[in-house]
């Protein structure tokens, strides 16, 4: 089991019962320095106090468990607004919304897309681009995320 996966599911009961969703887990090294981030969500936005509780809340069970060798820095954040459509329910969360979509290769000269998602499946999902709907396939997109317009 990854790592990463190991830290949501000691993580998850503990966030779910604070009233939040354990969204995702990063583990990775910045500067000389390891973090390991929680991103949590719920539906009417995270702050920085919800930030600061779930930490506290979760930092004594991380040391009891002890899931990871080696010293690092704890950091709860939220999902923000622009965070890439990951899972099935990052995809049901956003139907009928505006997505951005970058492809790794283009497909009829065109490698990004801006279009309401329609419906998904496991391995691809529909987008509505204005003149057509399109289905592309999740893996071979570079990035999906929620549009933003300024």
């Amino acid at each position: 089991m990854k790592l990463t996966d190991k830290v949501f599911e000691i993580c998850e009961p503990t966030v779910k019962q604070l009233g939040y969703e354990l969204y995702d887990v990063e583990f990775q090294k910045e500067y000389d320095n390891w973090v390991l981030t929680l991103f949590i969500d719920r539906p009417e936005g995270v702050s920085l106090d919800d930030c600061e509780l779930v930490s506290n809340a979760v930092d004594p069970i991380l040391d009891e468990a002890d899931p990871i060798e080696q010293a690092y820095y704890l950091s709860v954040s939220s999902i923000g607004l622009d965070r890439p459509l990951k899972k099935d329910k990052d995809f049901d969360r956003n139907i009928g919304k505006k997505l951005d979509v970058r492809l790794y290769a283009p497909i009829e000269g065109k490698k990004e897309f801006v279009g309401i998602l329609v419906s998904h499946t496991a391995e691809s999902f529909i987008i509505d681009i204005g003149k057509a709907q399109r289905e592309l396939s999740k893996k071979a997109c570079a990035l999906i995320r929620p549009h933003i317009d300024f």
